[in-house]
């Protein structure tokens, strides 16, 4: 590992392409982030109003996580050839099984109480699931989706090892090959920080959506 100050040196003599690679990966994982989250939610919400067969088709999806990135990379390069899209379908797979055990776990654990009062005044089942159960799953949407922004990076760097031009983890290996340790180390403290960044950025989403939510109220 290079010294601190030969990385921060890396940073600023390769702002330019650090910048422009740091932005194709991001795009890479915001996108694979937003479209597996997205699959994920509504793959819970269809197990939600089938409760017979919605658990066995969660813990199929929640199966894909076993799945290594090692293996799903090439084929989904193969599919969707060297560009973005090969990498936001490795992340979207990444990221979907997480939300929907999540958001499943969160539609389902309501307290039977709140079912009482809801059928009481003759709710219908979608004015149950929208002011009711996707009311109180919401803590447990957001959780999905800072885990996976957190984690997505790592999807979108790792398919970028194998066939791409581009990217924070094209270069990284690239770097590493040619024994550039300081751009390496660069690559990967800038992957860091933008991972935190999303995550940090959801978490100030999420207290504004839902401040009512008793994690974050104020003692």
């Amino acid at each position: 590992m290079p010294i601190p100050s030969a990385i921060v040196r890396a940073i600023h003599s390769n702002g330019d392409l650090l910048w422009n690679y740091s932005l194709y990966t991001g795009a890479e994982m915001i996108g694979g982030c937003l479209i597996g989250s997205a699959i994920g939610l509504l793959a819970a919400i269809a197990a939600s109003f089938i409760p017979q067969a919605g658990k066995g088709a969660i813990t199929l999806v929640a199966a894909l996580n076993a799945v290594p990135i090692v293996a799903l990379a090439p084929v989904m390069n193969n599919w969707f050839g060297d560009g973005v899209a090969s990498k936001m379908a490795i992340v979207a797979i990444m990221t979907m099984a997480t939300m929907a055990v999540s958001a499943y776990k969160g539609l389902r654990s309501v307290e039977p109480a709140y079912l009482e009062l809801m059928h009481a005044y003759a709710a219908g089942r979608l004015t149950i699931f929208f002011k009711l159960r996707l009311r109180l799953a919401l803590p447990a949407i957001f959780t999905a989706l800072k885990i996976n922004m957190a984690t997505g990076i790592i999807g979108a760097i790792v398919g970028e090892f194998f066939i791409s031009s581009r990217g924070l983890g094209f270069l990284l290996s690239d770097q590493i090959k040619l024994g550039n340790m300081p751009i390496a180390w660069s690559c990967i403290v800038i992957a860091a920080v933008l991972g935190i960044a999303l995550y940090y950025l959801i978490q100030l989403i999420e207290r504004i959506v839902i401040p009512w939510h008793a994690a974050r109220r104020k003692p």
